[in-house]
């Protein structure tokens, strides 16, 4: 229903636009290009491709992603193969070909980035977008970028740091090592951590519950400011501390590097490790 009724606004548009410039033959093209983007709209069938290529990076290699209208997974595994598989979809040839994908590969570097390549203004206005999901198999030993993903960002584990932003969707990190940044999160997170490193962990600008799952031996120090939730730690022999206009503190064993969390509009839960946090902490906010 939704989509008819913008497909008769959309016809509206255009047949307003055709008596606005019908007395200019030399807007002529204007009206016909609408027509053109609104028949791909209204299209039954979708295009698809899917694009498969395979690297090989050194340990400790930099991977980074980004500009995706769509979901990514990673899954990690004792190996320096990098498997990429990318299913794209739009409902025409033409969206299909307004968006391309740009792989960079070397032994230390893979870079991963869809982007828009069509900046024709009605296209904007009135054409469809096409759509990514990305499926990736990694080495474990790596650095994890990524910056502007529209769905749903799911990573398995990897021995190094992570860091992510603008993520309209939810972010489940298994398992990442020394620092993690995560900021501009539209959705609930999951991370594990092995270690926090002097980089520490950085959490800000989420709109969004999030569990911490830090292991038996860590130590660091807990601060977080502009919380609009609740701070709780179902972690042996640590006690938060409320302050001030919203914010906690907590020392998680005998303290060290940092974990500082701000503007966070959700609860914060610390965990243990393989422990599973109660389903109200991943589900709901508490202010």
């Amino acid at each position: 229903m939704k989509r008819i009724v913008i497909l008769v606004v959309l016809v509206v548009l255009a047949g307003i636009a055709g008596v606005v410039v019908r007395s200019s033959s030399s807007d002529s093209g204007t009206v016909a290009e609408i027509r053109e983007l609104v028949s791909h709209n209204a299209s039954d069938g979708d295009v698809t491709t899917t694009i498969q290529e395979t690297y090989q990076l050194a340990p400790g290699a930099r991977v980074e992603l980004g500009g995706f209208n769509g979901s990514v997974q990673i899954e990690t595994s004792d190996t320096q193969t990098a498997n990429i598989r990318i299913e794209r979809r739009a409902s025409s040839e033409e969206a299909l070909n307004r968006r391309k994908i740009e792989i960079e590969a070397s032994a230390n570097l893979l870079r991963i980035r869809a982007q828009t390549v069509d900046h024709n203004f009605l296209a904007k206005l009135f054409g469809s977008k096409a759509s990514e999901t990305v499926t990736l198999q990694l080495p474990r030993q790596i650095s994890l970028y990524a910056k502007g993903v529209n769905g749903a960002f799911v990573v398995g584990e990897i021995d190094g740091p992570i860091e992510a932003g603008g993520i309209n969707g939810k972010v489940r990190v298994a398992n990442a090592a020394g620092s993690a940044t995560l900021k501009g999160i539209n959705g609930n997170i999951v991370v594990g951590l092995t270690s926090v490193g002097q980089d520490g962990v950085t959490l800000s600008g989420i709109n969004g519950n999030i569990e911490l799952q830090l292991p038996a031996d860590v130590n660091a120090d807990f601060d977080a400011r502009g919380i609009n939730g609740r701070v709780m730690a179902d972690i042996p022999n640590v006690v938060v501390d409320k302050g001030r206009r919203r914010s906690y503190s907590a020392r998680i064993g005998s303290g060290g590097n940092g974990i500082t969390a701000k503007g966070i509009n959700g609860n914060i839960r610390l965990t243990r490790a393989g422990a599973a946090a109660p389903p109200q902490a991943a589900e709901s906010t508490q202010n």
